[in-house]
């Protein structure tokens, strides 16, 4: 049975619900106040969980460490501090919900693992309360 090891990073970022293809109204009646044109932002918390067999020369699967370097240079360094819609180009045409950003995400991160590591669930914590996970079924 494969251990997992979880990080978590932080990064504030601004972003707007907005669906181009549906009307101004649809959108204001959908997303509400997170339809507003200049933004609203959060204090994100990014969820990693990776899965593999731990070394038994080193005694662990990853260094921690190393998982958040990855976790900073695919993805924070380019999303924090930033307007998602529109500085992230990345996630250009992607609606910024916890949903799709977890998926993103986790398709920035696949694949850029060490040898034996597999990335398990990406979680985007957009509040205290709410969050959204994405894993490769």
């Amino acid at each position: 049975m494969p251990t997992t090891v979880t990080v978590r990073v932080n990064f504030e970022a601004a972003h707007r619900l907005h669906n181009p293809d549906q009307s101004a109204e649809w959108n204001r009646e959908t997303y509400g106040k997170c339809n507003n044109p200049h933004g609203h932002g959060h204090n994100y918390v990014l969820e990693v969980t990776v899965e593999g067999p731990v070394d038994p020369t080193i005694g662990y699967l990853i260094d921690m460490k190393i998982l958040k370097d990855i976790l900073r240079y695919r993805i924070i360094d380019e999303v924090d501090h930033r307007f998602l819609n529109i500085e992230v180009p990345w996630l250009e045409g992607v609606i910024p919900s916890a949903e799709n950003l977890a998926r993103a995400f986790f398709d920035r991160v696949a694949g850029r693992l060490p040898e034996g590591v597999v990335l398990s669930r990406v979680t985007v914590h957009e509040t205290e309360r709410n969050s959204a996970s994405y894993w490769a079924g």
